[in-house]
């Protein structure tokens, strides 16, 4: 879609003619939820409890609140050898999807959708003639429709602009994010679909409760006349009764009746209904829809300190990362892609959002560097007893003679730092010289670094040197940085 294109759609969006009141009776009249099960209706429904909407609210901002960063994959694989790509356009357009809203705002409203429809759709606009996104921007899933194929699988989609207008799109041009729906490959399955009867239920206790302070404070009663009154009598006695009894305020006064009249109170009262038992219940129902506890929507009753961070940890795990692992999956196969070659090796990840606990950490510290200080004593060799045990590499200051039996912290730690330690953290280069070895990889032969940090700054992966002249001329690098053995020597 070009840029031109989807601002007239914007625009059309923003001045369109708003829909009568009367044609959105099945959206905001009687049986709102329960009877309208249509994509409109389930975004609507945000509001229709204040726990659907702790809940859409709480996970739609955790989410959106995760940094992220774009990286290079190593030729190791591993993500501790990954280097941070800090300028690139596809990390301009993630910072900032469009000119009116920062990623923070995108993400929020993509993951509103989602949470309540089971679907995200994020419209791509570009310069005409360029093939690179130029802008994102997340759109109404009522509005989006895919256009299923019988030999590709799908052909591609329509948007349907605020007055009808149907537009098509290609594939390229929209990212679509779905929890997938049994009956249905195309479309999303939202929770809230599961939960509509519960939604009326407690709109309508809601409504009724309203009603019961508004009207009398009583479920309600019949004023008995034994005889017939005239029209003026009846409206003096119904402004009355209004006058002294209707409200919050005139609640359990005394009724004076005139004319013979007696009061016969009904059968129904407000304990019998049990309205806030109800509202509770449904209040249940929405959280076991989303997976939610109490806790992660603010009810902090009996509940310590301990309890909250666990709390605080399950809700990251179980709720937020689910959900970046989606938008994680879209930004690297199908953003990425649209920036061709300059995006080839980078992929996004997200900061985890898992807080760490202190404890936890502390306790695992110590249980590392006493089976480092253990295996060392037993005589193995330094190198690579760090990484066997989890830790990582240490620069090292000074050591102690010789090592000293391990019975604590102090004796763990003083048994990982001694001299032949100090050697198998430092690692050496080692060059293949022939006739295509560069200047400036002969001038590296020998030379050391503290880590491995240092080392794989300068050898990516471990090896090809970023200053190597011969890869410009399309040869291999002849350089790699290895760990020194025992004896200083080069493994």
């Amino acid at each position: 879609m070009a840029r031109t294109l989807l601002g007239a759609i914007l625009n059309r969006a923003a001045t369109a003619t708003p829909v009568p009141f009367t044609s959105r009776a099945q959206s905001y009249g009687r049986g709102v939820f329960g009877s309208n099960r249509s994509t409109e209706g389930q975004l609507r429904a945000m509001t229709a409890t204040g726990t659907l909407f702790a809940i859409i609210d709480r996970t739609s901002n955790a989410t959106a609140l995760v940094e992220w960063k774009l990286w290079r994959k190593a030729k190791s694989g591993r993500k501790e050898d990954r280097t941070e790509v800090t300028a690139h356009a596809a990390l301009d357009l993630w910072r900032k999807p469009n000119g009116f809203m920062p990623r923070q705002e995108f993400v929020e409203a993509q993951q509103q959708h989602f949470d309540l429809t089971g679907e995200a759709w994020w419209v791509i606009a570009r310069m005409p003639g360029v093939k690179m996104p130029l802008e994102m921007w997340p759109v109404r899933p009522d509005r989006m429709a895919p256009v299923p194929d019988r030999d590709n699988f799908l052909q591609g989609y329509v948007y349907t602009s605020p007055d009808g207008e149907q537009i098509p799109l290609g594939l390229d041009e929209v990212i679509q994010l779905r929890r997938p729906c049994p009956w249905d490959p195309y479309r999303g399955l939202s929770p809230v679909l599961s939960i509509l009867p519960d939604l009326d239920t407690s709109r309508y206790a809601a409504e009724w409760a309203r009603a019961f302070f508004l009207n009398s404070a009583q479920p309600g009663g019949i004023i008995e006349v034994p005889t017939r009154l005239s029209d003026t009598e009846f409206n003096e006695m119904r402004d009355r009764w209004a006058e002294q009894h209707k409200g919050v305020n005139n609640a359990h006064r005394v009724a004076i009746t005139e004319h013979g009249a007696k009061w016969v109170d009904r059968t129904i009262s407000q304990r019998d209904m049990q309205f806030v038992e109800l509202r509770g219940a449904t209040a249940d129902r929405v959280r076991e829809a989303y997976g939610i506890s109490k806790t992660a929507i603010g009810d902090f009753e009996d509940i310590n300190r301990a309890s909250a961070l666990a709390a605080k940890a399950w809700f990251a795990e179980q709720q937020t990362i689910p959900r970046l692992e989606r938008i994680k999956a879209a930004l690297n196969f199908e953003l990425l892609p649209m920036f061709g070659a300059a995006a080839a090796g980078l992929e996004f990840d997200y900061c985890d959002p898992v807080p760490p606990d202190p404890e936890t950490e502390a306790t695992t510290l110590t249980a590392r560097a006493d089976a480092a200080a253990a295996l060392r004593t037993a005589g193995w060799e330094p190198a690579g007893i760090l990484s066997a045990v989890g830790l990582p590499d240490i620069p090292y200051s000074g050591a102690p003679a010789s090592p000293t039996p391990v019975t604590g912290w102090d004796d763990a730690v003083s048994g990982l730092l001694n001299d032949d330690f100090e050697n198998a953290q430092r690692w050496v280069v080692k060059i293949t010289d022939d006739g295509d070895t560069c200047h400036n990889c002969r001038e590296q032969d020998g030379r050391t670094y503290k880590n491995r940090a240092q080392a794989y700054k300068d050898y990516p992966g471990g090896e090809g040197y970023v200053r190597c002249e011969g890869v410009a001329y399309g040869n291999d690098c002849r350089c790699r940085v290895v760990k020194r053995g025992r004896k200083g020597e080069g493994s």
